[in-house]
């Protein structure tokens, strides 16, 4: 329960700062098209692995596994996803992944779209 307050809060001053400064603008940008994105990107009938990385140093600690993974299952997709707007605008087009974007904030309805949307088959977060 805390948890979810905390997250309710920091969306709440991620919009609030978005007039501001350009990471929460970025950030909000990211959240609101990421549905759509996600609809325009993913195939149905393929199987997509799903990384998540929080941050950019989260994403270079993970890229090996993920060049990996890929080297390994070559018929599955790869879904990126970032929290950070620094991780994303540096990696969004990252060569090894099918599908690059943000993971939009952690409520139940958001996480439920999400997933049924990209119906991921594994994930390493």
């Amino acid at each position: 329960m805390l948890y979810n307050l905390a997250i309710v809060i920091y969306d709440f001053l991620v919009h609030l700062a978005a007039p501001f400064s350009r990471k929460p603008r970025k950030m909000m940008k990211g959240h609101w098209v990421v549905y759509e994105l996600l609809r325009q990107q993913v195939e149905k009938g393929e199987r997509y692995i799903w990384f998540h990385a929080a941050s950019l140093g989260e994403f270079e600690q993970g890229r090996p596994l993920i060049e990996m993974i890929r080297a390994k299952y070559p018929d599955y997709k790869i879904l990126l996803t970032f929290f950070s707007p620094s991780g994303y605008e540096v990696r969004k087009h990252y060569r090894g992944a099918d599908i690059v974007c943000y993971l939009p904030f952690d409520k139940p309805r958001n996480v439920k779209k999400f997933l049924d949307i990209a119906n991921p088959c594994m994930a390493f977060l």
